[in-house]
């Protein structure tokens, strides 16, 4: 993994959106060009996001998605030659370059996993796994492969975001000690329902895939599976993903914490959702033991709230020997010195060095035969927080950890909840090794 004290990194643009007929027209374009060939493994919400990103960039040729209606209409958006509701298709097509992952969590590393050892190069969305575990195997999977693996935590080439860390890396609040990130925003209450049958235009025994078999039901189908612990990982792990990355990556750590800590749960919602609304997690990196090497991630989430720290949803706060740095890839970004007295923003200096955007900077990093900007194992690092903070809030209490052996000391409860049940019987998607 490239060094967090690498030469700074300088983005020089974002993508700009495009609509249907458009971007059909730029993708034959593409095509026509010899762009690389990629295959949408997922095409709900995300994947219309996603697909504005590689614009111009690549050549869309597959769509897949067990629900049919989704698939179609991203069909019809991208200019999609095949439709299929089953990825093997894609990865058995070798004019396949990479595939983008946009699925539902519990998929994520499964498919990417498979797309690796078919030779393809992966962008796979936050957070790029279900469990710890399926993030260990994802990493192996592109090593054992040599292919380029992207995490979708779009703020590695976010301009401001990218600025902000230039910034603590020149010294401007001395030595970053303690990041605090927060995820609040008001989400809707998802009911109370009961199992029923799926819609006709979903081959739903698909969709779950690898994970246990659970009869359908509505409010833990399309957006609500986040809040399951069978297929999603929280909002710790939806929204959260970003933050905790982005306030890792300012801290400047690598690897897993020795200490995770995380109370919450449901203090507003009366529905059905699993996990917590309501979490406070602490994790802590001992560094050399000496001091001014400890450092310490404080994340917060409320997702019935509408008061936010600086008036942002997201954002973080570093906290530094000579001062405290605030920014938010809203668009927001404020220091101020050690008496805290606001300090100028330096202007910003030097040439573009990475691509347009997140999307671009994937294409870009497997024809340059480089590693990209969010580097799998860069996202397996940060997304080991959010699982390790849904650990601690189910058990109750504090992890210890063992950064060597990647376990959790004296806690078998706790050690046993790196990994997951799959489905009885077996499934082909089932990772291979899921009982590191």
């Amino acid at each position: 993994m490239q060094s967090l004290t690498r030469r700074k990194l300088i983005v020089r643009g974002s993508a700009v959106g495009l609509s249907a007929l458009s971007y059909a027209n730029v993708a034959r374009a593409a095509s026509d060009r010899g762009l690389p060939r990629i295959g949408f493994i997922g095409c709900g919400g995300r994947s219309k996001s996603l697909l504005q990103g590689f614009s111009g960039e690549a050549t869309v040729t597959w769509a897949c998605d067990p629900d049919q209606q989704h698939a179609a209409a991203f069909q019809k958006l991208s200019g999609a030659k095949h439709v299929t509701d089953d990825l093997r298709r894609i990865l058995d097509d070798r004019s396949v370059d990479a595939v983008v992952v946009a699925t539902p969590d519990h998929w994520h590393a499964p498919a990417s996993i498979m797309a690796c050892d078919a030779g393809k190069h992966v962008y796979v969305e936050k957070p790029c796994s279900h469990n710890f575990r399926e993030g260990q195997l994802l990493v192996r999977a592109a090593r054992r492969n040599n292919v380029v693996v992207q995490h979708g935590t779009q703020s590695r080439t976010h301009p401001l975001v990218v600025r902000a860390i230039n910034m603590l890396r020149d010294g401007v609040i001395g030595d970053v000690l303690v990041g605090k990130a927060w995820n609040i925003q008001r989400r809707r209450n998802i009911g109370h329902a009961k199992p029923s049958a799926p819609p006709s235009h979903v081959d739903y025994d698909t969709w779950v895939g690898p994970a246990e078999f659970l009869p359908f039901q509505s409010n833990r189908f399309h957006y609500d599976w986040h809040w399951w612990h069978n297929f999603g990982t929280g909002d710790i792990g939806n929204d959260g993903t970003h933050e905790l990355d982005i306030a890792r990556w300012g801290l400047g750590v690598e690897g897993l914490p020795r200490k995770a800590s995380a109370i919450g749960g449901k203090f507003y919602f009366d529905d059905d959702q699993q996990f917590p609304d309501t979490a406070t997690c602490v994790f802590q990196w001992p560094g050399d033991r000496k001091p001014q090497s400890n450092k310490q991630l404080i994340f917060e989430m409320r997702i019935w709230s509408k008061n936010m720290p600086h008036n942002c949803d997201t954002g973080i706060e570093f906290y530094g020997t000579k001062g405290m740095l605030f920014v938010s890839k809203r668009g927001k970004l404020a220091v101020w010195d050690d008496s805290n007295q606001p300090i100028a923003i330096p202007a910003s200096t030097g040439s573009s060095t990475l691509p347009k955007n997140h999307q671009a900077d994937f294409l870009q990093a497997f024809t340059e035969n480089r590693r990209p900007a969010a580097e799998i194992e860069i996202g397996h690092d940060s997304c080991s927080l959010v699982h390790l903070a849904n650990i601690s809030v189910t058990v109750g209490r504090s992890l210890s950890i063992d950064p060597e052996t990647q376990t959790i000391h004296g806690d078998l409860e706790a050690n046993a909840m790196l990994g997951r049940k799959y489905r009885a019987g077996g499934h082909w998607s089932v990772p291979p090794g899921k009982d590191l």
